[in-house]
């Protein structure tokens, strides 16, 4: 059964459309991701089918049942802020059980699901401490147990990491994933960390102005990107995306060969990653260096060519000063086709 469900669902204020016909579907127990920059939708996403805003037009579904005109209490969906949302005057304990508390669930139900959740997130010795006396990453764990004290069979979480520093978020990365497979839950995840999306999902929606730009596996939108917009945003560092006229230019016509026949070279855009560029003796484009980063392992090196720009990801150390001349080239099975004009795809 799909957990979650749909159809052409929009959302306007006024003349501002914030979700244009939006349709997609998760499964149970998958951990579905919805990235994208700021201002493309997503959290808007994640609000409808929490019930938190009202679709101007188009249906919701959740585990088969239709929720489109039902409160947020009748969704059996449970959420997760950016901001954890935490009482700062009640315990851990407290804080977790308030939900229950409200629902009126019984107190031995409640302390047998307090002990479950602090159990699952290592939280027993923190149990009587208020929020101010916790870490970031202390208070996330918090905001998790509320979530699954509720056992709802989905779990909605928006930027729920954004606040954390680099090391605790890449933890709790792993936690937030290992606890969703542990315990079988459908979760929607809102981040515009591509590194999040591609660790951490099943499945992944790629949104920009409101609209679904490419939905697949996490692996899918890396190898197989549908248009420039996601070749550009999934990979770090993104991928290059240049016109075919400008490889022409710079000597690369070789890298050319086998190109689309449906696109003449003016309308043709090729992609490369980064790391599936290396520096060649014979063969491939001269580019002249503009900048080198080193990063320990390798080195990213941003050059010009013709009138085009790349960036190649060499292993170790290299030592290039700017305007240097280097010969760069790529596995001809690594290119990427796209139509300049459409942004998309070609095959």
């Amino acid at each position: 059964m799909s957990a979650i469900r749909l159809r052409e669902v929009s959302k306007a204020w006024g003349t501002v459309r914030a979700l244009d016909s939006a349709s997609f579907i998760t499964e149970e127990g998958r951990l579905l991701v919805l990235l994208g920059p700021s201002g493309c939708g997503k959290s808007t996403t994640l609000r409808l089918i929490a019930g938190l805003d009202s679709a101007t037009s188009g249906r919701i579904e959740i585990l088969g049942r239709d929720v489109t005109d039902l409160p947020p209490a009748a969704r059996s969906v449970s959420m997760v802020f950016q901001s954890y949302a935490l009482f700062p005057h009640l315990s851990v304990a407290e804080n977790i059980v308030f939900g229950l508390k409200v629902r009126k669930v019984p107190a031995p139900e409640r302390a047998k699901r307090l002990a479950r959740a602090a159990e699952v997130l290592g939280l027993q010795a923190l149990l009587d401490r208020k929020p101010s006396q916790l870490s970031g990453g202390q208070q996330q764990r918090v905001a998790l147990g509320r979530a699954i004290v509720a056992q709802t069979p989905v779990c909605l979480m928006d930027e729920p990491l954004s606040n954390l520093d680099a090391q605790l978020r890449a933890e709790m990365r792993r936690e937030i994933r290992a606890l969703q497979q542990r315990l079988g839950i459908t979760m929607v995840y809102v981040t515009h960390d591509q590194v999040e999306a591609m660790t951490m999902a099943d499945q992944v929606i790629l949104m920009k102005d409101g609209h679904i730009e490419q939905d697949g596996a996490p692996e899918a939108l890396y190898e197989r990107p549908a248009t420039i917009f996601t070749a550009r945003f999934v990979g770090t560092p993104p991928m290059n995306v240049m016109p075919a006229t400008a490889l022409a230019a710079a000597g690369g016509t070789a890298l050319l060969d086998g190109a689309p026949a449906t696109a003449t070279r003016e309308r043709l855009m090729l992609g490369v990653r980064p790391e599936q560029i290396s520096r060649v003796e014979s063969g491939g484009m001269a580019a002249t260096v503009v900048a080198t980063e080193y990063l320990g392992a390798d080195t990213l090196v941003q050059a010009r060519a013709g009138d085009g720009e790349l960036t190649a990801r060499l292993p170790g150390r290299i030592a290039l000063a700017p305007g240097a001349t280097v010969r760069l080239g790529w596995p001809l099975d690594s290119r990427h086709w796209f139509d300049a004009d459409t942004g998309r795809r070609l095959a």
